[in-house]
């Protein structure tokens, strides 16, 4: 099983945005959080991760295609510009 950095929407630790907060229903980003999070099956990703023994936990893919397939909806497809 793949180790994953456990991630909370609702964390106000690092950041005084909270995320779970800002995102309204009817907005492209809210669809796209409900798309990956409910609709998508995303366990083609885990056997790729071989960090069950021993190695750092990997991000979540559903974090990282949120955050890519949202920088590709704003135009920006440079992962420098990404980053």
């Amino acid at each position: 099983m793949a180790k994953f950095i456990p991630y909370d929407y609702r964390q106000n630790t690092m950041v005084a945005v909270n995320f779970h907060d800002q995102i309204q229903p009817g907005t492209f980003e809210y669809a796209l959080h409900y798309l990956i999070e409910h609709k998508l099956d995303l366990s083609v990703f885990n056997p790729q991760y071989r960090n069950d023994d021993n190695g750092r936990p990997a991000y979540d893919p559903a974090i990282l295609l949120k955050i890519i397939l949202f920088a590709y909806s704003k135009g920006i497809t440079s992962s420098r510009e990404i980053e």
